[in-house]
């Protein structure tokens, strides 16, 4: 049998109605991944730029265990399309499986039937239009329900032990209040990122604006959010009356802004090391260095390296 998990293809799921309190569990995460990828065309014309690999796991799988290590179990993957081959990685595949088992091949079967423990679920939206990461986020409000959850971009690849969202989850059982991953930029690239400010001092600080891409002259700071964020609820009452900002879509930032108003925001300053595996170079980067420590090429792909 295969993988002890189920699948929703969308329309309905319970709603949770759990008040987050001091010591709560975020169990839910959302994945906006509906992005079309053309930085990496021709190789994203009919393949989901999530399923990329970084040596010999796609960029998807990465962005899924890093929620499962932070106690996410429900799994929202907030699709378009040509995305399918997400959930395909997800799904059951017997005929792959009895293949492996016919050759003897028994531990990647267990390699695949591993990539989710039992007691997690996978539901996918669809985003229908490319209006934006907060029009994908909002897009996830059916399945989230009445809880906090996080929010996940597989393009930033962070490394990290524990892994970011795991460090804010443990911040949050603390100071139960939404919080954005930062970390310092050249000011010169302050146009690429949702920039804030904070108060004074050090560690996480309540955030006291934040700019969706600035030029680096009106830039708040050099602070930069970058792909993980902690939400409370009322980001979907924000969202859905945030009108189409920088780039003519629904910015997450606007709808941050917003939330600002009525409750604190947190800078988290993650412990990690980031790759932009939305660009061509970040991901290069990201499979010259986890290949460098993989298990088992590492020693003759660095050896490789130094003969270069």
């Amino acid at each position: 049998m295969g993988p002890p998990f189920y699948r929703l293809r969308y329309h309905t799921h319970p709603l949770k109605t759990e008040r987050y309190i001091l010591g709560t569990t975020i169990t839910t995460a959302v994945f906006p991944v509906a992005g079309r990828g053309t930085r990496f065309l021709p190789a994203t014309k009919a393949a989901a730029k999530e399923m990329l690999p970084i040596v010999d796991k796609p960029l998807i799988q990465h962005a899924v265990e890093e929620a499962l290590e932070a106690g996410a179990r429900t799994l929202i993957f907030v699709t378009g399309a040509s995305k399918r081959s997400i959930e395909d990685h997800f799904d059951w595949d017997p005929e792959l499986e009895r293949a492996l088992l016919e050759s003897g091949k028994h531990e990647l079967v267990e390699l695949l039937r591993g990539m989710l423990p039992a007691d997690a679920s996978c539901v996918y939206l669809r985003q229908g239009e490319p209006l934006g990461l907060g029009h994908a986020v909002l897009c996830a409000r059916p399945a989230v329900g009445d809880a906090p959850f996080f929010v996940h971009l597989p393009d930033d690849l962070i490394a990290g032990q524990p892994g970011c969202l795991k460090q804010m989850a443990d911040h949050f059982r603390n100071q139960p209040h939404s919080a954005v991953a930062v970390e310092t930029v050249p000011r010169d690239k302050t146009g690429s990122y949702g920039i804030v400010a904070v108060e004074d001092g050090t560690g996480p600080r309540q955030v006291r604006q934040i700019v969706e891409k600035p030029k680096p002259a009106e830039a708040p700071s050099d602070l930069a959010v970058v792909g993980r964020y902690l939400l409370t609820p009322k980001i979907f009452t924000k969202l859905a009356a945030t009108g189409r900002g920088a780039g003519g879509e629904i910015q997450l930032t606007d709808g941050i802004a917003d939330l600002l108003k009525d409750e604190p925001v947190y800078a988290f300053p993650f412990s990690g090391k980031r790759y932009d595996c939305g660009s061509k170079l970040g991901y290069l980067k990201a499979n010259v260095e986890f290949g460098r420590e993989h298990p088992e090429v590492g020693t003759a792909f660095r050896a490789y390296l130094d003969e270069l």
